[in-house]
């Protein structure tokens, strides 16, 4: 069974960093293109980022582009999301999702992902 746990989140001030992590012990993680998303109260899921297999190929949210960066270790099974100059308006709960794919892209549709996290909750307060 595929298993994604995120860690990293807080309650942090408007412009304040978070660095997220999403470990998935036994998987095979270069086989899969990882995606972070994240939904708000009362919000759709949305999607933050995303990161190609090798970690060649990134994707970003226009909101969050240049001030987030995703990035992975595939020797510790483990996808990143740096996170700075955050505002109240990055408040949500964060996801991971990883898609066993050939593909060398990233993605950006929650829908081709096979398999999330619980997610990890991100506070910022003004």
């Amino acid at each position: 069974q595929v298993q994604l746990v995120e860690s990293g989140g807080g309650l942090v001030q408007a412009g304040d960093s978070l660095r997220l992590s999403c470990a998935a012990p036994g998987l095979t993680f270069s086989m899969y293109r990882m995606g972070w998303f994240r939904q708000a109260p009362g919000k759709e899921r949305e999607f933050v980022s995303g990161i190609s297999r090798s970690g060649g190929r990134t994707l970003y949210a226009d909101s969050v582009k240049g001030r987030f960066t995703i990035s992975r270790d595939n020797a510790k099974n483990t996808v990143y999301l740096q996170m700075n100059s955050l505002t109240p308006e990055d408040t949500a709960v964060y996801s991971c999702a990883a898609d066993p794919t050939v593909s060398t892209v990233p993605e950006s549709n929650w829908s081709r992902y096979s398999f999330y996290g619980r997610g990890t909750q991100v506070t910022v307060s003004s």
